[in-house]
Formats: structure tokens, C-alpha cells, sequence
């Protein structure tokens, strides 16, 4: 198996056992970058000498015994989004073109301190508003299973790179599902964490009220590893919650989240779970495709062991309406300068979004509050009754990257993830199927607040019983 062919578990034990050195490991992603970056795009800053010293210095300190953990010697590349300690941050915007961070945000100094190596900053949507990735300054993003097809957004640049094999794991952001997005429509696994899970601090804004950080990696595992360096409160983040991390499967199971499930465990079997199925009207409202796919991972559900119940999910459609509104709201008010003093600066959809978010009224904004809560509460209610919630990722593959609108694109992808921002709840996306056309289908499991290991244990055990996760992209 080539170097870059493992997963981050796979390479995080040979690193730790010595069997591979982490300068061997980043060579072999700096040539995969090199050889595939052209056609792909994936990255707007590429960092090979500060990922070789690191790996050197990984390699120096595994060798004298101190090693630091999982992500000890293990290449990373990260979402453009995050403030990189003098490496630029540019948001795929103009506006940041030369925005160089005097230091490095807090989830990025917790990876770099668990030994993490930085390959470079990956490819956007223009300040993170947006699902095509069809970058008007940096260049589209193209998607590895079909390069005329995009890969979700706005961390389509780390969608892309992990299903094309450029880094072992990444770090997004999602607003109303830039996380799960690209995951789906790339075929790897994306988690948006519970809101407050992990620090938002120095991760470039779209939406103070929606915004999450949260890892992407090709496995269940891998981004279990992940969430594990980076969660935990951060006091100087007003928007963190100082709530205890489980364990999210490096040590000993967490019952934290449930009175009769071992909620942490990486198990293959889900006996005793309650497991909900969205089959309402607008759940339903997706290509044929993928509802057989969701229809099917259900099935997988059962002979798991779960009990699984087709439901109806209260407000959907209405709370994606209210997530939409409030992130064009939040965005417009964070770029108001900008937009008055620079607006040709703009990509067109992301301006056109924006001036529609500074149309709405404070009534406008106070419903969609309103509605916010309201949905929240019936969740809480909900997940009295369900361990889990399966839904569809998006309703749609990967569409063209020379299609329609981008700003009918966002309202159409955004449709089943969005109502998850609006309750903050933790949301995983991870391959249930693939079309006709060979392009990735995402299953949706969403859990209770701060029910990331239940999430983790679901999924993993889907995971193993299927053999989706097993195919790579032709590139």
C-alpha cells in the first residue's frame, strides 16, 4: 500500500511503532500534491518547507521517546479560514489576499502542539458563503470523482484533497453545512461538532450566531482523532462551552451522553439503539438516488441491531429557511464595511447574498430567533425518544461546476444540513451509496447536544458493515 493510501489511524500507528518516519510520510504527500494540484486545485498556499522542518522535528523527537500522540508526524492541510502563524489566511477573499497572522487561532496551536504537520491552506468559497467552491480569485476547486463536478463547499478544498489522497486530515468550518457538504459530495466523513464543542477562535467569521469548527478525514476514526485534539473550552472564546469532552475513542468508552449505551465505543453492533429515519416531505425531496441509498443504510441499521422508525422531523423547512436568512444577516453585518467601501471585491454570488442579508429587517432577523428556539426545544424533546437521527446529506451528487446558479446551489445543498446549525446538534456526514454516475452519496446521523461519541459509535459501526468508504477516486 502506498504511503498515501493509509488512513490517519493506518499511518498515526506505523509513525508510533517507528516503521514509518513522518519526513518519508510528508515526501510522499508534498509529490502527490505536486503531481495532482494542477487538475484538482485544492490548496491557495502550499507550505513544503514548513511541513519538512516539522516532520524533521517530529521525526527527532519519536525518536528520543517523546512522543506526543496521534497526530504526532502526521500531514494535515487546513481550510483557509483558520489564522495561520505567518502563513497567510486569505478566507478566499481579495480582501485577505495578504492577511498574515502575527499567531496561529486555537485549534490550529492545540494540532500543532499534538505534532501535526502543516502541507498548506486549502481552497474555499469566497469568505465561506457558498457551496460550489467555484472560487472567482483563487480559482474553482474541482471535485476528484469528476473534475468538471464540484466538491461541496465552503471546505470544498478539503473534501477534494482527502478523497484525492493530498493530506490525512483537515480542519473546516460550517454555517449551514460546509463541513458535511463537501464530505457528502467528495465521499470522506465531515463532522460539524455540537456548537461550542470547539473554539472558534481565530477562524475568520461568516456568522458569530452559526458558525462551528470541525475536522473532515476519510474515516470514522481518523476524524474521531481529530475532534479529540481539538475540543475542549477555550476561555478567552466567548462562544465556547465550557461542558467536559468525552473520549472519543482514544481511551476507554463514554457513557456521558446515555444512561443505556456505551456511547464511545467503536462497536459493530447497535443492539437497544432507537434509531429515526427521516421520510417526511422534506427529507423526501431528493433525487431518487440518493433516497434509495438513505433508504438502504436504514436497512444496514436494522440488521445492526437498532430499531429503526420512520419519522416525520418537525419544522425542517422552515428552520433551514430561518439558518439561511441568519447567516446572509450575520455576513452582511461582518463585511458592512467592506461591501461599502470595496463591493467590486466580491465575487458576484457572494455579493448578491450579501445584499440580501442587509435587506432584511430586525423583524426579520427576531422571527428567524424565534424559530430558532422553538426548533431547538422540539429537538430536545425528539431526542428524548432517539439515540439518532438518519437523514440525507444533500439531495443531490455532486452537481457541475459549469451549472446552475451558485446562489440556487446554496439554497438547494444547504436543505438538509442547515436545520443542524440552527440547533447547534452535532452532525456527521459519511458515504452510504454512489450514483450511476460513480459520484458519492452522504448519510446524515445527527444526536443530541454534545453527543459527538454516540454519533462516532453509529458510524463506525455503519462503516464496518458496508464497503462505501473502501472506494477511491480514478485521478
Amino acid at each position: 500500500m502506498k504511503l498515501t493510501e493509509l488512513t490517519l489511524t493506518q499511518a498515526s500507528d506505523l509513525v508510533k511503532q517507528r516503521q514509518i518516519s513522518p519526513v518519508e510520510l510528508t515526501q510522499a504527500y508534498l509529490a502527490r500534491i505536486e503531481s495532482l494540484e494542477p487538475r484538482l486545485n485544492c490548496f491557495i498556499t502550499l507550505t513544503p518547507e514548513i511541513a519538512l522542518h516539522s516532520a524533521h522535528e517530529a521525526e527527532s523527537c519519536i525518536q528520543k521517546g517523546e512522543y506526543r500522540g496521534a497526530l504526532h508526524g502526521i500531514p494535515v492541510a487546513l481550510k483557509d479560514i483558520y489564522e495561520t502563524k505567518e502563513v497567510r489566511t486569505t478566507a478566499g477573499s481579495k480582501f485577505y489576499a495578504d492577511y498574515i497572522p502575527e499567531s496561529d487561532g486555537a485549534v490550529v496551536s492545540r494540532i500543532k502542539a499534538g505534532g501535526a504537520i502543516l502541507l498548506g491552506k486549502l481552497n474555499m468559497h469566497e469568505i465561506a458563503l457558498g457551496v460550489t467552491n467555484n472560487n472567482p480569485h483563487y480559482g474553482a476547486c474541482h471535485n476528484p470523482w469528476n473534475l468538471e463536478k464540484v466538491p461541496g463547499g465552503s471546505s470544498g478544498g478539503s473534501g477534494a484533497a482527502l478523497a484525492a489522497g493530498l493530506c490525512l486530515g483537515s480542519l473546516g468550518s460550517d454555517t449551514g453545512g460546509s463541513i458535511r457538504i463537501p464530505a457528502s459530495l467528495c465521499g470522506v466523513v465531515g463532522l460539524k461538532p455540537t456548537y461550542g464543542r470547539v473554539s472558534l477562535r481565530g477562524v475568520i467569521p461568516l456568522s458569530w450566531n452559526l458558525d462551528h469548527a470541525g475536522p473532515l478525514a476519510r474515516r470514522v476514526r481518523d476524524v474521531a482523532i481529530l475532534l479529540q485534539a481539538i475540543a475542549g473550552y477555550d476561555p478567552q472564546d466567548p462562544y465556547s462551552a465550557n461542558i467536559p469532552t468525552d473520549d472519543y475513542g482514544v481511551g476507554n468508552p463514554s457513557k456521558a451522553n446515555s444512561t443505556h449505551l456505551e456511547t464511545g465505543s467503536f462497536r459493530t453492533n447497535l443492539a437497544g439503539w432507537r434509531v429515526a429515519l427521516a421520510c417526511d416531505e422534506f427529507f423526501s425531496e431528493a433525487d431518487h438516488e440518493v433516497q434509495s441509498a438513505v433508504q438502504a443504510a436504514g436497512v444496514v441499521f436494522e440488521q445492526l441491531g437498532a430499531k429503526v422508525n420512520r419519522v416525520e422531523i418537525p419544522n425542517g423547512r422552515t428552520a433551514a429557511q430561518a439558518n439561511g436568512r441568519m447567516v446572509t444577516s450575520d455576513a452582511a453585518a461582518y463585511h458592512k464595511e467592506r461591501m461599502e467601501d470595496h463591493p467590486e471585491y466580491f465575487g458576484a454570488d457572494v455579493l448578491e447574498r450579501l445584499r440580501q442579508g442587509a435587506s432584511y429587517s430586525a423583524a426579520d432577523y427576531s422571527l428567524c430567533r424565534r424559530t430558532q428556539t422553538l426548533v431547538r426545544f422540539q429537538f430536545e424533546q425528539f431526542f428524548m425518544n432517539y439515540d439518532i437521527l438518519l437523514t440525507p446529506t444533500t439531495p443531490i451528487t455532486a452537481p457541475p461546476i459549469q451549472g446552475p446558479d451558485a446562489v440556487e446551489q446554496a439554497r438547494l445543498l444547504t436543505g438538509f444540513t442547515a436545520p443542524f446549525n440552527l440547533t447547534g446538534l452535532p452532525a456527521l456526514s459519511l458515504p452510504c451509496g454512489f450514483s450511476q454516475e460513480g459520484l458519492p452519496i452522504g448519510l446524515q446521523i445527527i444526536s443530541r447536544p454534545w453527543g459527538e461519541a454516540q454519533i462516532f459509535g453509529a458510524a463506525y459501526a455503519f462503516e464496518q458493515a458496508t464497503q462505501w468508504h473502501q472506494r477511491v477516486p480514478l485521478i
